[in-house]
């Protein structure tokens, strides 16, 4: 009898359920659910760089879209899931009360953004991650050391603490903060109270300065010192982690009604997007893998002896055990990367969106244009020249995530004449992503860890062969796209089915379950050379943006 396993893929805009047989690899079925309160563009202010999430849409959008799924297969494939386990953006935390309850699920902040999931991509706290940047930098132990020497207003500590400065209704009702990884694993487990609760390596490792080498957390002498509103937080923490191939507990009888589970199903510890779809990709030293969608997460992994005592500077972080167990893994990444295509598409289509009163051949065609945008401009600029006058662009349009993490660089242009057209802008658009991750390839490189290809997953890896080869040629290697449509999700589903026990090791479950490559991108020989001297470019603008926000 085959036997199954979940994974639940939480991205940026929606929810993906994934269901995997776990004898074989095949994908059974799958199914995507959007959070209803997000697209509606609710406790955001992209003005100010805020972006909440209410945690109400993650569980109504968990029973919607796991009991999709058994609108697909047959009758009793569900009394057959061995295993689920959760990815989610991160770092992405939220403020929970005494009982482990988020605030925003309580009546008196139930529409308080403060009191919801503060998502990756919220750069509200960029003097609290400068404030805590020093704070370790001048520390007798630099307690960054393994999170690449400079926190980042993305992360857990920097988000808890902005809060708490901008409200004090919230801090006062606030116990502890937990990440959306962790807390999705235990409420499925009943373990969501405080004195209970055990957090993944994963999330721990990259954003909450866990450490073995100082037994875990650092101490609360340390955050307290940062602001007294930080006092006794780290003590709330349970400073034993665990990987994701671990049992985290099993489905309670209400969430197994709800999902239309047993409460047999093993539910493995969570982890972030990017590490579960590394796993999905067979990760392993040499190889990076990179998740392409709004923003990037790059993801290796390396020995221990090769690493040594090496602390690589400016990513997101080395944890062993946080990717594969028994290995260090590695994470950097972008801070916008799709979000850089969609803001210029936003941009071009802004008169048409003014216009009001169309008739309906009208709006289809306003309709037929913002569809085909994007795909037009990739087209007309994958037929112009690379030459070493082209015009250069940075993209830090949402701040710069790595080498060097620094919220407030904004983007930058350079060579733009009359004569620019729209192809042009885009084209100069598509090639400061792919800089900018070879910035990230060679920082790696340059610290020791060895990067000899890459392995790509995500959306933009199966839409645009104008943005994939245009990465190979800056990048020079080759770039292998993964067939699965939902990595991330199968990563996880992957681990479920280690925790399960259905396998010994991560390895041997992945021989039989990742995903097989569908396509590779060579380099063109002719354009390598000319994007090396555009990468020149890109590296000077960089260099005088740094020094001019300096």
């Amino acid at each position: 009898m085959s036997r199954y396993t979940l994974g639940l893929d939480y991205g940026s805009d929606s929810v993906r359920a994934l269901l995997v047989d776990v004898t074989t690899g095949k994908e059974l079925a799958s199914h995507l659910v959007n959070y209803p309160r997000w697209a509606q563009g609710l406790y955001c202010d992209p003005s100010k760089d805020q972006f909440r999430q209410h945690p109400q849409d993650y569980i109504d959008s968990l029973i919607e879209v796991v009991n999709g799924l058994w609108q697909q297969v047959p009758a009793g494939t569900a009394d057959n899931v061995v295993g689920m386990s959760f990815d989610t953006t991160g770092s992405t935390p939220v403020a929970i009360n005494s009982q482990g309850t988020p605030l925003a699920l309580t009546e008196e902040f139930a529409e308080n953004p403060n009191a919801m999931f503060i998502l990756w991509k919220d750069h509200t706290a960029i003097k609290e991650a400068n404030e805590i940047t020093r704070a370790a930098t001048n520390n007798e132990v630099n307690y960054l050391s393994h999170m690449g020497g400079i926190y980042s207003s993305e992360w857990y500590w920097a988000k808890a603490l902005h809060i708490f400065r901008d409200d004090a209704a919230v801090k006062a009702a606030t116990y502890s903060w937990v990440e959306h990884c962790d807390w999705m694993t235990a409420l499925m487990c009943g373990t969501t109270h405080p004195e209970v609760l055990t957090l993944g390596r994963c999330a721990a490792g990259h954003k909450q300065m866990w450490n073995e080498q100082w037994g875990g957390f650092p101490p609360n002498s340390f955050f307290s010192t940062i602001d007294p509103l930080l006092d006794g937080v780290v003590d709330t923490l349970n400073a034993t982690t665990q990987p994701s191939d671990q049992v985290a507990g099993k489905l309670t009888a209400q969430w197994a009604e709800k999902l239309g589970l047993s409460q047999n199903v093993v539910v493995g510890y969570g982890a972030f997007d990017c590490h579960m779809g590394a796993v999905a990709a067979n990760v392993r030293p040499g190889v990076l893998t990179k998740v392409m969608g709004t923003s990037t997460c790059d993801i290796t992994v390396t020995s221990k002896q090769q690493l040594g005592d090496t602390c690589v500077k400016g990513i997101c972080g080395q944890v062993d055990g946080s990717v594969i167990p028994g290995m260090i893994g590695l994470e950097a990444g972008q801070s916008a990367f799709g979000d850089l295509y969609a803001w210029f598409k936003n941009l071009m289509l802004w008169p048409t969106r003014q216009l009001t009163n169309l008739n309906d051949v009208e709006q289809s065609l306003i309709s037929k244009i913002e569809d085909s945008i994007l795909v037009d401009l990739s087209k007309a600029a994958s037929a112009l020249p690379v030459k070493n006058t082209d015009v250069t662009a940075l993209d830090w349009v949402n701040g710069r995530r790595t080498p060097d993490a620094d919220q407030s660089v904004a983007m930058a242009m350079t060579g733009m004449k009359m004569g620019t057209d729209a192809p042009q802008f885009f084209k100069a658009l598509v090639e400061a992503t792919a800089f900018g991750a070879r910035a990230i390839t060679e920082r790696f490189q340059n610290e020791g860890v060895p990067i000899e290809s890459v392995v790509v997953i995500g959306g933009i890896s199966k839409k645009s062969d104008y943005v994939m080869q245009t990465c190979a040629d800056v990048w020079n290697c080759p770039i292998d796209v993964l067939e699965s449509e939902q990595s991330c999700a199968l990563g996880a589903a992957i681990m479920a089915a280690v925790a399960a026990g259905e396998y010994a090791s991560v390895a041997d479950a992945q021989q039989v379950m990742a995903s097989a490559v569908c396509h590779q991108y060579l380099p063109n020989p002719e354009r390598v050379a000319v994007y090396n001297e555009l990468y020149a470019n890109y590296q000077a603008l960089a260099q005088y943006v740094d020094g001019a926000k300096a």
